[in-house]
């Protein structure tokens, strides 16, 4: 994918603001409401790649943010004050941006931040937001760990947790009836985050768990693991991998075609899923699938995103970050615009209530005093008690027989 970096959309003025008070930690709930509520103005902040290897996931999300803010503030604003938006660069992990980006925010008053995309950021900036008392919220980030982070109830995420794609996994495997599924997976956090859901989600579903093999990494010799998968006979393979360790996919995946289960057999997931025409022979992957975390937009939501740019070409993530600032605005208008009250909010305005879908259709209810939950563009967004959403949108994938991937179809789990 090729995308032009996006420039900063708008910068925002600066007022003075209230700190607000330290909420009780909840080990990773949302924090306690306060008595301090904000100083009445809704500041948000993006912190996504504009420089570095990964700027070209940024302007989708960006995008999705613009947006969002303008349909609030086309709507009233929070409170009749229109959401004002600070545009920050996140970076590369291998740079401090990110730290300098963030401290930039605080002595800005942001109330809310949209980011990062990256797991490994989103890791370094939950302390820096729990000290802050600033609500961080990623669109992108899936790393399993960040479930349990000490994150003092300040971060959350509208994209669902790397093991969650077991549940959807589950239910695409199991639409003609009850399978036989094996998955072999590295066994590292996201293997060991895999299994799990993927076993119980089968499980419910009358399906079952012919085979769930860990490979130590760095395994060289696959050959027992390929005695014992055949041994298993399943109707499906599903390969737990990482595409950063793309010599161990890619041996993974040539052993486990040889043994009979290419095509249609075999799923690679979340973190594998990616373009393979120059590391595989073209036709190697012809008909394997793939699953992809997140919302694919519709021609209408794409036509309403390139509004606000009109160079966009992927629009990855666009959706997940359009609800997280929709949420964050329905948080504020219910207890004030301060970072604790959005964070001890955002929980009520995404499950249970009055279902809603926009910020306008949401917003009188509200305000009338009505227990509102948000389904978004991107889907339902229940939060959990860590900051997840229980129920998530992924897309499905079909290889060509150059190995390039191409959306078949999205689903919803959880």
């Amino acid at each position: 994918m090729r995308l032009t970096v996006l420039a900063a959309l708008a910068t925002v003025a600066v007022l003075a603001g209230c700190t607000a008070p330290t909420p009780t930690p909840t080990g990773g709930s949302a924090p306690s409401p306060t008595t301090t509520l904000g100083d009445g103005v809704l500041r948000v902040g993006t912190l996504f790649p504009v420089t570095g290897a990964a700027a070209y996931i940024g302007p989708a999300q960006a995008a999705g943010v613009a947006l969002a803010i303008a349909d609030v503030n086309a709507a009233g604003g929070v409170e009749g004050k229109p959401v004002e938006l600070l545009v920050r660069d996140s970076g590369e992990a291998s740079a401090t941006t990110l730290e300098t980006s963030f401290a930039d925010m605080v002595s800005n008053d942001v109330d809310v931040v949209i980011g990062p995309s990256s797991s490994l950021l989103a890791a370094r900036v939950i302390p820096l937001a729990a000290k802050a008392e600033i609500t961080v919220i990623s669109p992108a980030a899936t790393f399993p760990d960040l479930t349990t982070a000490a994150d003092d109830g300040y971060f959350f995420r509208t994209i669902p947790a790397y093991g969650h794609q077991g549940r959807a996994l589950a239910k695409v495997l199991s639409e003609k009836g009850p399978a036989k599924v094996a998955l072999l997976y590295i066994d590292d956090e996201f293997g060991r985050a895999l299994a799990p859901t993927l076993a119980e989600g089968l499980e419910q579903l009358g399906s079952t768990v012919a085979l769930s093999q860990g490979v130590p990494p760095g395994t060289a010799d696959l050959s027992i693991v390929i005695e014992q998968l055949k041994a298993a006979a399943p109707d499906a393979v599903v390969l737990g991998s990482t595409y950063a360790s793309v010599d161990a996919t890619k041996a993974l995946i040539a052993a486990v075609i040889a043994a009979g289960y290419g095509g249609a057999k075999l799923w690679l997931t979340t973190q594998n899923t990616g373009d393979y025409s120059q590391a595989l022979p073209n036709g190697t992957l012809t008909d394997v699938n793939g699953i992809i975390e997140g919302y694919q937009p519709d021609d209408a939501f794409i036509a309403r995103l390139k509004t606000i740019d009109a160079s966009l070409v992927t629009f990855r993530y666009a959706a997940e970050a359009y609800d997280a600032v929709i949420l964050a605005a329905l948080a504020a208008v219910q207890a004030g615009d301060a970072g604790s009250a959005i964070a001890a909010t955002l929980g009520d305005v995404s499950v249970g209530g009055l279902k809603c879908g926009s910020f306008t259709e949401c917003l009188g209810p509200l305000q009338a005093g009505a227990d509102v939950d948000y389904d978004g563009v991107s889907g339902p967004l229940n939060f959990t008690a860590a900051g997840d959403i229980s129920s998530a949108s992924y897309g499905l994938y079909a290889y060509d027989g150059e190995n390039r991937f191409v959306f078949g179809r999205g689903v919803l789990a959880g």
